[in-house]
């Protein structure tokens, strides 16, 4: 399998939809992309702001470091490549709103 296939984040084959994620984001400056489950994608953006990601987490490396995001890599892995389940924000970002 070419790894173009392969998600760089949590390792699983692509399936039938594919996302673009600016590791930098778009609003300060960005314009690489690596493709991504829509759930990893999901999962990272429900985590970081936009802030956040351009200075600490603009690699798939910090990313894969982050607790988190490796406890949740972990727990998607085994998963079917068009796995989905709504991605639920940590219970700080949910009272802010």
């Amino acid at each position: 399998m070419d790894t173009a296939d392969i998600c760089p984040l949590c390792g699983r084959p692509f399936g039938g939809r594919v996302e673009q994620h600016h590791l930098i984001p778009r609003s300060k400056g960005g314009r690489e992309t690596v493709p991504l489950h829509p759930i990893c994608h999901r999962k990272i953006h429900s985590l970081f702001s936009e802030t956040v990601l351009a200075r600490q987490f603009n690699s798939i490396i910090s990313l894969r470091a982050h607790p988190e995001i490796a406890s949740f890599v972990k727990w998607l892995r085994g998963k079917p490549p068009d796995f989905h389940r709504r991605t639920a924000q940590p219970a700080a970002k949910r009272r802010r709103r």
